[in-house]
């Protein structure tokens, strides 16, 4: 099996472009994925970050879930702190302490996803920070915020996708809530930080960043609080479907395969209905008749698929232009051409993973190295501090 990666391989790339955000210094002391994934898109973009873990046992991340069969190193790791310089230190150390604020005098942004209130009694609270260093930007991530009823529970993704509304909506009709079978939340909450994080930059003025895994999935939610705030409906389980669209779903095909269909515009919906042959039906002529007649069409289309093999359906949908995709595995996307193409799939330090989230046509970002062996970077960070932008040298311990 071969990864692709178009273009400059790179070592090409990082000699050319330091990235947008190069001349960015962040301290990353959160765990897991939440708060590390937020730094790592500021990594990505070439910005300095330096992971800070616990001496004894680091980021529980190195030892969650699968393992490179090469190193037996944790998968989730060497993703999500790629492009990150890691030092171990011990917070309620003064020493190792005295460290992390000689850091923190010269960073831009500090992450963390302590629970709330623990920075302040290991002494390095937000009057602290600030205290060294008045632009600092202070990311806090946490599973309810640093505020209301909730601050002090202890808050995991599940938790969020519980107390959010997803769950509620998801699963079959009349069947068990269901949870997402990856780290949505997470993922999500990510993405939310570094946002977040770059608009307190944008101000210029030091703040805290309060960020919630809850809040950030309650985001996704779209108009459910509006419509039941104002109307009392609130949307049931329909499976892969929606309310608001049909069809719009997966369906098997006669050779076993799947295709999601969705019909989100009239337009759309006007070509499904013609490739249906119920085009000139007033049951499916409108949104309101479509969801009123749900079940009606949503049969005609399981019908339509299942007399077809996957590549007849997909070439019919494709030729009226309308919405279709087939359901891909792990293994159809490390095949496929377009996922090539545009570099969504790289090998770092020999490791396939996810390339950038977004690609920048002047200042692109850059993939330097994947996540590395705990304090590997720690003699360096400890006599050179912020002075050292060259990443991982040559004689530094491998991961």
């Amino acid at each position: 099996m071969s990864y692709h990666r178009p273009g400059p391989d790179t070592a090409t790339v990082a000699s050319v472009s330091p990235g947008p955000l190069h001349d960015l210094r962040v301290l990353d002391l959160s765990t897991v994925v939440a708060g590390p994934k937020c730094a790592a898109y500021l990594a990505d973009f070439g910005a300095d970050v330096i992971k800070v873990e616990r001496p004894d046992t680091g980021d529980s991340l190195r030892n969650m879930a699968w393992r490179d069969p090469r190193d037996g190193t944790g998968l989730w790791w060497k993703i999500v702190n790629r492009n990150k310089r890691v030092i171990a230190l011990d917070l309620k150390d003064d020493d190792d302490r005295a460290v992390l604020l000689d850091l923190v005098s010269d960073a831009n942004v500090l992450v963390e996803n302590f629970r709330p209130g623990t920075l302040e009694r290991l002494g390095i609270g937000p009057d602290v920070l600030l205290a060294s260093n008045a632009r600092l930007v202070i990311t806090r991530v946490t599973g309810f915020g640093q505020t209301g009823p909730y601050r002090n529970r202890p808050g995991f993704a599940t938790i969020a996708e519980a107390m959010s509304g997803l769950s509620a909506i998801s699963g079959e009709p009349g069947g068990q809530p269901l949870l997402p079978p990856i780290a949505l939340t997470d993922e999500v909450t990510g993405l939310a930080a570094a946002l977040a994080t770059m608009v307190a930059l944008h101000s210029g003025v030091g703040q805290v960043v309060d960020v919630s895994l809850l809040e950030s999935m309650f985001q996704m939610m779209g108009p459910l609080l509006s419509l039941y705030r104002l109307t009392g409906e609130m949307q049931e389980r329909l499976g892969a479907g929606l309310p608001y669209t049909v069809p719009r779903g997966t369906y098997r095909c006669s050779d076993g395969r799947w295709v999601a269909v969705s019909a989100s515009a009239d337009s759309v919906a006007d070509r499904v209905t013609q490739l249906l042959g119920v085009a000139h039906d007033p049951r499916f002529a409108t949104f309101q008749g479509r969801m009123a007649n749900r079940r009606a069409l949503e049969d005609i289309m399981i019908g339509y698929c299942a007399g077809r093999t996957q590549a007849e359906v997909m070439e019919a949908f494709m030729s009226a232009e309308a919405a279709i995709g087939p359901v891909m595995d792990m293994a159809d996307i490390s095949a496929d051409a377009h996922y090539a193409a545009r570099g969504a799939i790289v090998d770092l330090d020999g490791t396939p993973m996810q390339g950038l989230i977004a690609h920048l046509g002047a200042t692109p970002g850059v993939l330097r190295w994947s996540g590395r062996a705990l304090d590997a970077d720690g003699a360096d960070v400890r006599a050179n501090g912020w002075n050292d932008r060259t990443g991982p040298r040559s004689d530094s311990p491998p991961i």
